[in-house]
Parts: structure tokens; C-alpha cells; sequence
């Protein structure tokens, strides 16, 4: 198997598309675009697939920034665990110590594809940016650190379109799961290729500046995930919840699924806090303008900014033949890869 890291002639991502650059990335696979009637508002940097409501400039100066030593980013593929992992790290590095403002999360974890430079230089440090790129188009340095997640394809799928169901940004509020399947199965989506995306990845999990770990052992032991990134990110946050157990159980409170789905619930909504830290940033309020103009129905659910966070909701979803189409493009993407092992496959 080929991987596009490990490639001799590879060149940057801002030379060649990622999407021509990877052999074979929908080698073997019938999809049904033509019957995809409505598909989530994108726009398209150098090949990769990017939300349109997102400034073109902040998107371009997060894969132009050049890391410094310390620098930490938290990467997943989009809805793997980014939020959960982004409040995690983030109080590791407050040490269990909570937000006096839960709009300040823009603050102190910034998400660089859509606030760029700006969200960089405000961060204060210690801190994590996070982000979406794949590996390939990263802000990479030997003196950065980073954390990637990886989470089961299918919980992915659900989850990625429930998300772009409920923000009112990508226009698709009336999308229905049976086309968002197709994009999906196409890497027809925002950051393109769900297993291209990890295959970037993948050499590199065991790299000495990278922190990898699955969504899945999250859920299931989020205490040793805690230590283990502690151990990681620096020897003073381990040492911090070795001397006082209290920071642990912070850490574990504070980025726990109940106060993250009632205190985040308004983090990008700037309409209902004169102060909300995202006026502060040019592409916040790129974002905030253009979901303005869409022209949106007035009867659209709340944004729900953090949903279920449970594995397995995919069985809730999926037909039998689309669980075997996922199941037979799973295989013929990560044949020869230990991911076969991370994520069995179900019917």
C-alpha cells in the first residue's frame, strides 16, 4: 500500500491536489452522485474541500503557518472527537481550572481553519489549535506536537451529517441521510476522503511528537486517556494530577459530555452575548455574515454544538446495503493497515 507520506515524489499540498495524489481513491467503487439532489455549501483550496462560510484567507493562513517549538494541534477528520479532545486538552494545560466564560473555548482552543492567523497569535499559551487538514497540507514542525483521533467510519458518517444538518452555514438544514451517504462514500465532503484522511495519518501514529488515539477509547476509559496525553503534552500536567487528585476528576467534569452539551450549546453564537469572544476574529464573523445572507427558514432547530458523543448510533442509520458498501470500501481502503483491527467490521 501506498501512502502519500511516505512517498518520495510527493510535494507539497499547495502544489498538487490531495485528492490526484493518493492512488486509487475510489478505485473499484460505484457511487450514486447523480441522484444527490443537495449537498452541504463547500468551497475547494488546492484540491481540498473546505466550508464556504469559512474566510478563504484564514483557511489558507492555517496551512501556511509555520509551527514554533511547543506549538500542540489537535487533528481528527471531522465529528471523530475534536470538541472532546479540544476540552481536554484544554484543561490539562488550565490544569482542572474551568472557564470563567464558556465563549472564551474560541479563545483558549482556537479552530485555525476557520479564525487563522488571528486565533493563532490570541491563543494564550500554553494551548492547542485545532484543525481539520489532513496530514499532508498540516502546519507540520519536529518541534510541534500533535494529537490525532480517529473514530469508526460509520459513527462518523451519522455524526458528520447531523452536523451539517444543524449548522445553519452549510444550507443544508433539509438534507437527508441517504445523499449524505453518497458524499460520504465519495469523500464528497469537507476535508474530503474520510479514509484518505486517515491514511495521511496513519504512518505517522507512532511517530515521537504525535499522540494518537481512537474515540472509541475515549469512551471506554477516559481516565488513562488523560494521564497518558498528561504524560505527553509535558511532564507539569502529569505532575499537577499526580500531587492533587482533584485536577484529574476537573479535567474529567469539565470535558464531560453533560457540561460540554449544556455550556457550549452558544459558544458560535454570537447573537445572544454582545461580548462573545468570537467578535474579536475576522473569520468568526466571515462565517457569522455569510450564514446571515443565506436567507435561512426561521423555524431551524437550535445549533446543537454537541450532540449523543455515544458509539454505535451508525445502527440507528443504516440499511443493510449501505452497512455492506462502507463495509467493502473499508476494506479495499485499509487493506494491510492495523486499522482492520481498531474498528471489526459489523453488519
Amino acid at each position: 500500500m501506498e501512502f502519500l507520506a511516505d512517498r518520495q515524489d510527493a510535494k507539497s499540498p499547495r502544489e498538487t491536489s490531495y485528492i490526484t495524489s493518493v492512488k486509487g481513491i475510489n478505485e473499484n467503487t460505484t457511487f450514486n452522485m447523480a441522484n444527490v439532489p443537495k449537498r452541504p455549501r463547500y468551497a475547494k483550496i488546492n484540491g481540498l474541500l473546505y466550508p464556504e462560510m469559512f474566510s478563504p484567507k484564514c483557511f489558507q493562513e492555517a496551512m501556511e503557518y509555520k509551527p514554533k517549538p511547543g506549538d500542540v494541534f489537535i487533528d481528527t477528520y471531522p465529528k471523530c472527537g475534536t470538541t472532546w479532545m479540544q476540552n481536554v486538552a484544554m484543561y490539562i494545560f488550565r490544569k482542572g481550572k474551568g472557564l470563567d466564560d464558556p465563549s472564551e473555548f474560541l479563545k483558549f482552543a482556537p479552530f485555525i481553519d476557520m479564525l487563522g492567523i488571528e486565533g493563532i497569535n490570541n491563543m494564550p499559551r500554553p494551548g492547542a489549535f485545532k484543525t481539520h487538514l489532513p496530514y499532508s497540507y498540516m502546519p507540520y514542525s519536529p518541534e510541534a506536537k500533535y494529537i490525532f483521533v480517529s473514530r469508526n467510519p460509520k459513527d462518523c458518517c451519522v455524526s458528520f451529517y447531523h452536523h451539517a444538518r444543524n449548522e445553519p452555514g452549510f444550507g443544508y438544514w433539509d438534507g437527508e441521510f441517504k445523499d449524505f451517504f453518497e458524499l460520504f462514500m465519495a469523500g464528497e465532503l469537507e476535508y474530503n476522503d474520510y479514509f484518505d484522511h486517515l491514511l495521511d495519518w496513519y504512518p505517522h501514529r507512532n511517530d515521537p511528537n504525535v499522540f494518537y488515539t481512537k474515540y472509541e477509547d475515549m469512551k471506554k476509559d477516559i481516565k488513562g486517556v488523560i494521564l497518558k496525553l498528561s504524560t505527553f503534552l509535558g511532564k507539569e500536567y502529569i505532575e499537577a494530577i499526580e500531587k492533587d487528585n482533584s485536577v484529574l476528576n476537573n479535567i474529567i467534569y469539565f470535558s464531560g459530555f453533560e457540561y460540554m452539551k449544556k455550556h457550549l450549546s452558544d459558544v458560535y453564537d454570537i447573537d445572544k452575548d454582545e461580548k462573545h469572544v468570537g467578535r474579536l476574529y475576522t473569520g468568526f464573523l466571515h462565517s457569522y455574515e455569510f450564514t446571515k445572507a443565506l436567507n435561512l427558514p426561521d423555524d431551524l432547530p437550535e445549533l446543537e454544538f454537541v450532540r449523543k458523543g455515544i458509539v454505535g448510533d451508525w445502527k440507528n442509520h443504516f440499511s443493510a446495503e449501505q452497512t455492506e458498501r462502507l463495509n467493502k470500501k473499508f476494506l479495499q481502503k485499509l487493506n494491510g493497515t492495523e486499522v482492520l483491527e481498531w474498528y471489526p467490521m459489523e453488519n
